[in-house]
């Protein structure tokens, strides 16, 4: 049975016992507080705590997961990976350990086919429902069903919350006669398969309470049950790894299996070659912080054990390439996204090398000092140096340290980071209103209602149910039961507009929601304001329709740019404003010109079309079902908002839009550019903004027009042909100026040959270096003329050329020559020039110059 086998095994097997199958998540999650998907249950979180109703009682899926943790493992371990993937099945309160067991057990034996007498199970130390399962339902020995703490078989989400005891499938690979997981070492009892049982809810005194949907969460390594069926050693032993294996032993030009230094270096490049692509893939680029860190790790560690087995070709391509070969059979979407993955990774791999030659070298030294010394620690500083200037990490710091016997002053290293993360924060401390205390006092009596999406109630009457001082004199929060105010948030600023009672009035600069749910009206007070008072609240109308022609707009440059560069595309940031709209997106490279114009009328054609904007409010898995853009890391409710502008467009946005997408009016492109590693800008105008701009350009055309004495259709050829004009000009004017070169070197020349002289020294102001060269040059060689050299002023440069026919050393006098104007020279030894800033000097500096001439 190979991987591809293993994964659909499993997958059908509980398709066959009504499991929905549902298909892999991305490997960056929804949630905010984990970096990666780092579990087969991750994607069913909201499911679990009944956050969102779960769509079907059961499900199963092979799911790909990212650990950061085991990442310092890989090479080492023969088990560790770090992008793996987990085939599970799930219910949602259906069936609990009585199905659950019985089913892994199934599987495991008449599935895989698995030796009974190699298989160990452990159980919760106090969960005696699961042991006698496995005793009464399966022919598991009861001697092979090992009770274990809190530590190994008991799973929880946080210090509160769903929890409940586990049960995990271990295979011995050594044989039959082992004492079993709880006693024996991981090597031997490898993990397989672990079963949690979710059927408690931790309450804040630590208690634990029944939950009244029980669940079931259960996780199967692909790559270490695979290693069993395969009866391997190594999980890079398996066909999961072999093809990659192959092409770290042809980059590494050695044999997997030769040598411990070798082999660790293979495993990585196999292991960090896989999780890249994968991650890339998935829409992740290499940055300095958050997934893009870890993903800048992962590469950097890859290419340093190349670099260390002195491979200088590139490693990272053939990697890709092999682990697409490797997986698009799974996930088809892989091969469209290669050439993608390859640009991602060939830059980055390049950027590091330069690192590596720089930061290698300063390690180098620092391991020598510290053997050197007798000591056994790299200072601290020097790490964080190594870290901060270099982009060297800390971590591959401590892993060549440690290679050499040696540490890293991590305590040192870390002051220095917490201090950079200081200055920081004092740079970019903008100052809080109020406290969370205070909000969330105001938010437990009762949430903000937003009623302003429609034109009709962007003046509506409401209720004044809080006021916080202000962080200027004169101004404060207000807060109100009902507001059209829209609050800050996916890129939207805050309306502006005016609150009013009966003995106040509120000019309302900022809106935005200090907590899910309450919008602090930021304004400035005039009057008295108090809690109770009825008052009227009115938005900029004005302002707001410009904010919402740009916003939709922002949706159409999406799905466009998304069509013309490719779906890796995914917003990074953005701001709409009446003003304009500002758009941030994932991109590896510069768009084409002819990219951008695509993107733009694309975005036009759409708001021709004058579709009508649909918002429907639905079930986060419908709403994905429908394919319906999410953005990573944000929270998602049971309902959400889905926005649907023209054909090409459907996202989650809980902004405000227009109605229709004519009413946007034309989409003018402002500007595209780089704002950091693989990350884009684009800034447009839409509606009356672009009309302005549209009109200013034309204005300036027609301006353009006059001056050139033509049409305005006819601009570019009047230029064309007046650049033509000044191109002959010049040709002209160049020619004019040889010739009067030439003139007054035949004149030099004469004078000097009339006197007898081989030499000419003279002063010509006015001309350039270039010019004093072209003088010096053609003099020589004219009546018996040997050497020349003709200085001048310029503004306030002063310059001279020397030349001749070698004897005397043109380039040398130009030197000494220079030194007395206050600055160098230098050339040929037939033709020099010389520069200063002294031009006092410079008639003292030509007698110098014929005196050397004469007197050699």
């Amino acid at each position: 049975m190979d991987a591809n086998q293993l994964r659909s095994s499993f997958l059908d097997f509980f398709v066959q016992r009504d499991h929905h199958r549902v298909a892999s998540a991305p490997l960056v999650p929804r949630d905010p507080s984990i970096l990666f998907t780092i579990a087969g249950m991750v994607p069913f979180k909201p499911y679990f705590t009944r956050e969102n109703q779960p769509p079907w009682p059961r499900a199963t899926s092979a799911q790909k997961c990212f650990r950061t943790v085991d990442i310092d493992l890989v090479g080492a371990s023969p088990r560790h990976d770090t992008f793996f993937e987990m085939l599970g099945n799930f219910s949602f309160g259906d069936y609990f350990k009585e199905r659950a067991i019985p089913l892994a057990y199934e599987f495991v034996t008449e599935v895989l086919g698995l030796e009974l007498d190699r298989l160990w199970v452990t159980v919760h130390e106090r969960d005696a429902e699961a042991e006698e399962i496995w005793r009464s339902s399966t022919a598991v020995s009861g001697e092979r069903v090992q009770r274990m703490g809190d530590d190994d078989n008991f799973w929880k989400m946080g210090d509160t919350g769903p929890c409940g005891p586990s049960s995990e499938i271990y295979f011995d690979r050594e044989g039959t006669d082992g004492a079993g997981p709880a006693m024996g070492p991981e090597d031997r009892y490898v993990e397989l398969w672990n079963l949690v049982f979710t059927q408690y809810d931790r309450l804040p005194d630590g208690s634990l309470a029944e939950l009244p949907n029980k669940n079931i969460d259960t996780g199967m390594g692909l790559e270490r049950t695979l290693a069993a069926v395969q009866g391997v050693d190594t999980i890079f032993d398996t066909d999961a790894f072999a093809p990659l294996v192959e092409t770290a032993e042809r980059l590494v030009s050695v044999r997997y299996g030769s040598g411990w230094e070798t082999d660790v270096a293979i495993r990585k490049l196999a292991d960090h070659g896989r999780a890249m692509t994968m991650i890339i893939g998935d829409g992740v680029l290499p940055s300095n912080d958050g997934r893009g860190y870890v993903l800048r790790r992962l590469i950097r560690r890859a290419v340093l054990a190349a670099r260390r087995l002195d491979v200088s070709v590139p490693v990272t391509g053939p990697l890709a390439r092999t682990t697409v070969e490797l997986m698009a059979g799974a996930y088809p979407e892989l091969a469209g996204r290669l050439e993608l993955i390859e640009s991602v990774l060939g830059r980055e791999e390049a950027a590091f090398d330069r690192t590596l030659r720089s930061g290698l070298v300063l390690l180098k030294e620092a391991m020598e000092t510290a053997g050197t010394a007798g000591g056994s620690v790299i200072d601290g500083e020097l790490a964080f140096r190594l870290h901060d200037t270099h982009g060297f990490p800390i971590e591959l710091t401590e892993e060549v340290a440690q290679e050499a016997g040696l540490s890293v002053d991590r305590d040192r290293f870390d002051a220095e980071m917490t201090a950079q993360r200081e200055r920081a924060r004092r740079a970019a401390r903008t100052p809080v209103l109020a406290d969370e205390a205070a909000y969330r006092a105001l938010v437990d009596e009762g949430e903000t209602e937003f009623v302003g999406r429609r034109a009709e109630t962007y003046a509506v009457p409401a209720r004044i149910v809080g006021v916080l001082a202000g962080e200027r004199e004169g101004t404060a929060e207000i807060f109100l039961d009902r507001s059209p105010f829209y609050a800050e948030g996916g890129g939207q600023i805050g309306d502006t507009g005016s609150i009013v009672t009966e003995t106040g009035r509120a000019e309302v600069f900022d809106t935005v929601a200090p907590l899910p749910g309450l919008y602090a009206h930021r304004a400035k007070v005039s009057g008295e304001i108090v809690v109770g008072q009825d008052a009227l609240a009115a938005i900029d109308a004005e302002r707001r329709e410009a904010t919402r022609r740009n916003h939709t707009g922002t949706h159409l440059l999406h799905a466009a740019l998304r069509t013309v560069l490719g779906d890796h595309v995914h917003q990074q940031g953005s701001y709409v404003g009446p003003d304009h709209l500002r758009f941030d997106f994932s991109h590896h490279e510069a768009p084409a010109r002819e990219e951008l114009v695509a993107v733009v009328e694309m975005a036009n054609r759409d708001v021709l079309g004058d579709d009508e904007v649909v918002t429907t409010e639905t079930s986060l898995a419908e709403a994905e079902a429908e394919g319906a853009l999410a953005f990573f890391g944000d929270k998602y409710g049971d309902v959400v908002r889905m926005v649907r502008a023209g054909p090409h467009s459907l996202e989650l946005c809980g902004g405000t839009h227009v109605h229709a997408l004519g009413e946007i009016g034309p989409i003018s492109l402002v500007s595209e550019g780089s704002i950091g590693a693989n990350t884009r800008r684009i800034e447009a105008v839409t509606g009356q903004s672009a009309l302005a701009r549209t009109l200013r350009r034309e204005r300036q055309i027609e301006d353009a027009a006059r001056l050139l004495r033509t049409e305005p259709d006819g601009v570019i050829e009047a230029l064309e042909r007046l650049l033509e004009r000044q191109r002959e000009g010049e040709r002209a004017l160049q020619q004019l100026r040889r010739r009067a070169l030439d003139d007054e070197a035949a004149r030099l020349a004469a004078e000097a040959a009339e006197a007898a002289d081989t030499v000419v020294v003279a002063r010509r102001d006015g001309l350039g270096a270039d010019e004093l060269r072209a003088l010096a040059q053609a003099v020589v060689g004219r009546d018996g003329i040997l050497s020349a050299v003709i200085g001048g002023v310029s503004g306030e440069r002063v310059a001279l050329a020397v030349a001749g026919g070698g004897t005397p050393d043109a380039a040398a006098l130009a030197k000494e020559l220079g030194a007395m104007l206050g600055g160098s020279g230098g050339g040929q030894a037939e033709l020099a020039v010389a520069g200063g800033r002294d031009p006092s000097r410079l008639e003292e500096t030509l007698s110098a110059a014929l005196k050397a001439l004469r007197g050699r």
